[in-house]
């Protein structure tokens, strides 16, 4: 395991505050200096600041992020955020972002690989989204989206969408681009008054209210291991 993603399971930092500790001198391997590029095996001795540390167990917590809340480890503002929710140990962080006003599901962890993997666009990860929008989108709004909307940054890829509600639509996207669905809504004549990310790789919010969290199942764990 890499020395920074060591650090990040130990609960010490993110994997780019543990660089600058390790840039800085602050992590020693074996009584040796660390860099960046060291590797730590199972009877490696790791210290930070000369205090012995360890790999904390793999956690995995689903929680129903309630609106006013940052999706940051800590917020330079003050605002409350995602990570003050959940069990302080282990240490974990959150699986890609939902902006502070948009509620929903939200996966923490500290399995890094998992994480780069569910975050990475070739995987296509798929996210179901329920909005509250301005108006009331007709059949030609829907299938614009259906097919994909002319967005700044290239042509979105193809969404399933249906109207759920008078002014209200679910989509599902395997894409997970910057404000995404706000920008999508906005492109066919329908701001998103309220956004509401109801499922996330599989997992639902069944039994969760807002600011609630659980620890998901090894059945869950395997399964989002499997997704391709």
């Amino acid at each position: 395991m890499r020395l920074n993603a060591y650090l990040a399971r130990a609960g010490i930092a993110s994997r780019r505050r543990a660089d600058e500790l390790i840039l800085t001198g602050r992590v020693r391997v074996n009584g040796e200096p660390g860099e960046l590029n060291t590797f730590v095996g199972a009877d490696d001795r790791v210290e930070v600041d000369g205090r012995k540390v360890a790999p904390q167990r793999l956690a995995y917590v689903l929680l129903h992020k309630p609106a006013g809340v940052v999706t940051t480890a800590r917020d330079p503002q003050g605002r409350p955020t995602v990570v003050e929710l959940v069990p302080q140990e282990p240490r974990v962080v959150p699986v890609g972002r939902l902006d502070a006003d948009t509620t929903g599901a939200l996966l923490l962890t500290n399995d890094g690989p998992l994480a780069h993997r569910l975050s990475h666009p070739r995987y296509g990860v798929e996210k179901t989204y329920e909005a509250d929008v301005v108006g009331d989108p007709d059949e030609a709004a829907l299938r614009r989206l259906r097919d994909g909307v002319e967005l700044e940054d290239g042509k979105t890829a193809p969404a399933r969408v249906r109207r759920i509600g008078p002014g209200r639509v679910e989509l599902v996207l395997h894409e997970g681009r910057k404000h995404q669905v706000k920008r999508m809504l906005a492109a066919v004549g329908h701001p998103v008054v309220q956004l509401h990310r109801s499922g996330y790789a599989g997992l639902t919010l069944a039994g969760l209210e807002p600011g609630a969290w659980r620890e998901l199942s090894a059945g869950e764990v395997a399964q989002l291991r499997a997704t391709n």
